[in-house]
């Protein structure tokens, strides 16, 4: 059933609701300033009297207390500046200068002023007098003018002393509070006698009307000097006394005043700022009566008494109390005025590209830039549609109303199975007709000729909750539901497609469904992903952000014509520029790029996170518009606000070993550690005011850092295990709109090392590590020598006893028959057949005899050069057994290694010579030398016998012996000499020489 309302009776409607218009008036303070309250409980100084800036970007405040610098962060109170000291606490006025100079005031009468390259304090010797520093100001010749109690001081350029202005420049002797150069020239002074000025090229001041006491001055936009009384009271001073002597009257009531440089006025108030728009005097909204055009106690001031104002080089107004220090900051997002708070706002594209507004307990009401203009449909709604054709479909809680262009609303009353439940989403299919899904999971139904049929006659329709819809660009619509389900119905064919986690979908709740061309973008709980067409095999491709940013629960997507994405979300607003998109689009393991739009950018809470969606709706005019729980509020993608100041970078400070070494900013600073110095702590900060939350810092330590380092949450760097050396460290910052200062700072760091850590002392270790490497080879080579000794004598001895054994016994027994046989030979007559037979059976068996004794002298026979000597002295020895004879054994030089063929037959040439001499030469000594000389080896043996007989001497053998002529072989066979000195009676010597080379 529908319900025609004709637009006469519409506007009757509207008339008797609370006016069909509504008459714009200024935006709350704090719905285009975000505003920051700092305490002592957070550090920040109470009571400032002054603030100041200069390029470095320092924020200076004054205090009675002393003088502290804010970085955006944190407070920090000064002794020192630029490495020079205060010359005391208690400071009353401040500014800086276009050289970078700061100028400190304090309340006893010096000036000082602070430079990189130094600093000077002038007192009485520099010109002053010790009285009060009011208020300092640089005039734009350069020249320092200082408001004293007791007068006017100049510095002039180039000037090392103060000099206070004649009495004859027309001010009062007594009692001077500020200083202001005007931009025509005009040279203003405040005192307690009134307003002096001095225009450009005259000598003397002049007074201002009204004549009272004026103690603060401000300049406005238009030129106009505003000045301050004893009573908190400001006139605008006029050059000429007011015609016929009319009493002049205050403009306005104040403690401060300044403007911004917008031309806003600014007045602080005794426990108040003020913001007055329009004529200072109105008092119309906006004007001095309009309560929420203040910053007070009741919306969060750090405190009372509020003592000084400034405005920064990035646009932010700062504000001292007797408490704390406050902070405004204009918004980047526009929050939209209001007679109401709204409730669960639903934003929809109006018949001319205009913006419409409507919630769950007002009405629908058109829009502009200022806010809701004219009531436009009576009673709430909860889901809104725009057709092509420019007709709207509201739904609420009673029925679904559609109106048409000429403002005539058609109402549709819900099936009978939904009655009571709200409308969730609504959407036109190509064929014009209207889907609409209900609250509580009751499905979809689409209006076909005023009769509503669900899930519009097809089979397959899921039963959960239907979120959102769209038609995507062949006409098909889309119906996100819960559970990562969507639903693409083709009304041409009859039939519905079901897509979920099978094709990538995993988001949770379907929030928002947008068609950019033959795509299609979602947005959920659980993030954003896109489906690129319409083919059977498509997926969905999640959207990641950098940093792992999922931009979860957006439920608001916009493509605009430039190819930015935006999308709205629970963090947020979202804007991805048009190549990061590009980019990700041709490889989607990319992450894009963004940034977000939230609360400290004047958002007043988040997406909504069920209905009603969209979102996000682009205006005809370009601006983007968002709705959250209870706001609706503007950005204009093509005039967004922006810092364009790269953030100044300071490297602070470095712990290293619980240490403390404060940094002068100096341009190329240095830093040497203590020796041993092993951990490090590098604090740095980037100087960015705005929004110091959103700085990105990214420092390394060459040499020791692969890459840069991009710290979260904190502007210190940690080191540990340092070793000795030379390090640089760097840091570069950005500010809120990623405009990097990529100069930022560097100091270099050098770390000495102490002597345990110097290249002596790696030598030393080295040295000391091979000294006890030799060591324990020494001791090893002895353990080894020893056991082999040990073995050595355990072999000589087993084969000594070996030796003695076959001796005493073969041997002797041998021997024995050899003899008994020989004295039974000597019976038998010479020259016999039978003696002939047995002499030659004796012969043989001497041999035998002689073969037998050289296996049991090999017995004895050894491999190293200690065992040679032991072998020889032990046969030597063992002689003496069976002759009557001494043996001595003499050995000269270290004994050498020699090689095995060469100590084998050394060994062989000693046992026969030794033998020998034992049993031919009756001697009664027997001595044998051995020499490891550098020449070679010489081995003599050596006894006192009988000697040879001259026809052994001459032959060089015994008939039917062989030893001698052995023993030469063997020593020309090594490369040696033998020779044999004897002679009858005199004994023998033989000598055996072997040269290094073939020895050793």
């Amino acid at each position: 059933m529908s319900v025609s309302l004709p637009k006469a009776l519409l506007c009757v409607l509207l008339v008797v609701a609370p006016g069909c218009s509504w008459a714009a008036a200024p935006r709350p303070l704090l719905s285009e300033y975000t505003h920051t309250a700092w305490t002592a409980v957070d550090g920040a100084p109470t009571g400032a009297t002054k603030f100041a800036q200069g390029a470095d970007g320092w924020l200076w405040i004054a205090t009675p207390t002393g003088l502290f610098r804010f970085d955006g962060v944190h407070f920090v109170r000064v002794s020192h500046v630029h490495g020079h000291a205060l010359a005391t606490s208690n400071i009353m006025a401040l500014t800086t200068a276009p050289d970078g100079a700061l100028w400190v005031g304090d309340r006893v009468g010096a000036v000082s002023v602070f430079r990189q390259d130094g600093a000077h304090t002038y007192a009485e010797n520099g010109g002053l007098q010790p009285v009060g520093v009011m208020h300092i100001e640089v005039a734009p010749d350069g020249a320092v003018w200082a408001a004293m109690r007791d007068g006017v001081a100049v510095l002039a350029p180039g000037a090392q002393r103060f000099a206070y202005l004649p009495p004859d420049a027309g001010l009062p002797a007594l009692g001077v509070f500020q200083v202001l150069f005007a931009r025509d020239g005009t040279t203003w002074i405040g005192t307690n006698a009134g307003a002096y000025f001095r225009p450009r090229g005259e000598t003397r001041f002049r007074p201002s009307w009204p004549r009272e006491g004026r103690v603060s001055l401000a300049e406005a936009p238009d030129g106009a000097i505003w000045a301050q009384d004893f009573e908190h009271r400001y006139y605008q001073v006029r050059r000429t006394a007011p015609p016929g002597g009319k009493a002049i009257k205050p403009d306005l009531d104040g403690k401060s005043l300044r403007y911004d440089r917008q031309g806003t006025q600014w007045v602080l108030h005794a426990d108040a700022l003020e913001r007055r728009i329009g004529n200072a005097g109105d008092g119309d909204a906006g004007g001095a009566g309009a309560a929420d055009q203040r910053l007070s106690p009741l919306n969060g001031i750090s405190g009372p008494m509020l003592t000084a104002s400034f405005q920064d080089r990035e646009g932010n107004l700062w504000i001292g109390t007797s408490q704390g220090i406050d902070r405004l900051r204009p918004n980047r997002l526009s929050t939209m005025p209001g007679k109401v708070r709204l409730q669960f706002p639903a934003l929809l594209a109006g018949p001319e590209g205009d913006v419409w507004v409507g919630d769950y307990s007002g009405d629908v009401w058109r829009y502009d830039a200022d806010g809701p203009r004219r009531r436009e449909v009576a009673g709430q709604i909860t889901a809104a549609h725009t057709a092509p054709d420019g007709v709207l479909w509201l739904g609420g809680t009673a029925g679904v109303k559609r109106r048409a262009l000429d403002g005539t609303v058609t109402t549709f009353g819900f099936p009978d199975e939904v009655q009571g439940l709200r409308v969730h989403a609504l959407q036109l299919d190509r064929d014009g007709a209207l889907w609409a899904s209900f609250s509580a999971g009751k499905g979809v139904y689409r209006l076909e000729h005023g009769r509503w049929v669900k899930s519009g006659g097809l089979r397959g329709m899921s039963e959960l909750l239907t979120t959102t819809m769209a038609l995507d660009a062949a006409g098909d619509l889309w119906l996100g539901h819960l559970r990562s389900q969507i639903s693409v119905v083709r009304m041409a064919e009859g039939n519905v497609r079901t897509l979920g986690a099978a094709q990538g979908l995993e988001l949770g709740t379907v929030l928002a469904l947008h068609p950019d061309g033959q795509r299609m973008w979602v947005g959920g709980e659980n993030g954003v992903a896109l489906y690129r067409d319409g083919r059977p095999s498509s997926r969905f491709v999640p959207l990641q952000g950098e940093r792992g940013e999922r931009f979860r629960g957006v439920s608001g997507i916009v493509r605009m014509a430039d190819g930015d994405l935006w999308l709205h979300g629970a963090e947020g607003l979202y804007r991805i520029a048009a190549a990061s998109l590009e980019a990700w689009l041709s490889n989607p393991q990319t992450q894009v790029a963004f940034e977000r739009f939230d609360a400290r950018d004047g958002m007043q809470g988040h997406a909504p996170q069920l209905r009603p969606v969209p979102s996000l709706l682009r205006a005809r005019d370009g601006k983007l518009w968002y709705a959250t729980a209870s706001s609706v509020g503007t950005i204009d993608p093509a005039n967004i606000l922006r810092n364009r100041l790269p953030p100044p970078v300071r490297i602070v400070a470095v712990v290293a070993e619980g240490t403390r070494h404060e940094l002068r900013e100096t341009g190329s600073p240095t830093l040497a550690l203590p020796q041993g110095t092993r951990t490090m702590q590098i604090d740095f900060t980037a100087l960015s005011l705005s929004i110091p939350e959103r700085v990105r810092m990214r420092y390394r330590l060459v040499g020791l850092d692969r890459d840069w380092q991009e710290p979260v949450g904190r502007r210190a760097a940690y080191y540990t295990n340092l070793a000795p050396g030379k390090y640089r460290f760097e840091v570069i910052a950005s500010n809120e709109d990623n405009l990097w200062n990529t100069t930022g700072a560097a100091l270099d760091i050098g770390i000495a090392p102490t002597f345990v850590q110097t290249g002596w002392f790696k030598l030393l270790l080295a040295g000391m590590a091979a000294l006890l490497l030799y060591v324990a080879y020494t001791m090893r080579i002895r353990s080894v020598t020893r056991r082999m000794h040990e073995r050595l004598h355990e072999r000589l001895a087993e084969r000594t006893r070996i030796a003695r054994a076959l001796h005493d016994t073969l041997l002797q027994s041998v021997q024995s028959l050899l003899l008994s046989f020989d004295a039974h030979s000597r019976l038998l007559k010479e020259g016999t057949q039978e003696r002939m037979r047995l002499d030659q059976t004796l012969n043989l068996a001497e041999l035998l005899l002689v073969e037998g004794r050289d296996q049991i002298m090999d017995l004895r026979a050894a491999a190293s050069p200690e065992e040679l000597g032991l072998a020889l002295e032990q046969f030597g020895k063992g002689l003496t057994g069976h002759r009557a004879h001494q043996f001595e054994m003499r050995v000269r030089g270290a004994p050498h290694r020699l090689q095995p063929g060469v100590q084998d037959e050394v060994y062989a040439i000693a046992r026969e010579a030794l033998f020998n001499a034992s049993r031919y030469a009756e001697a009664g000594k027997i001595t044998l030398a051995l020499e490891y000389a550098a020449a070679g080896l010489v081995l003599c043996v050596e006894d006192d016998g009988r000697g040879l007989d001259e026809t052994v001497a001459a032959t060089g053998h015994r008939p039917g012996h062989w030893g001698m002529v052995g023993m030469r072989e063997r020593a020309r066979n090594m490369g040696g000499t033998l020779d044999i000195d004897s002679a009858p009676g005199a004994g023998t010597r033989i000598t055996l020489r072997v040269p290094a080379r073939t020895a050793y």
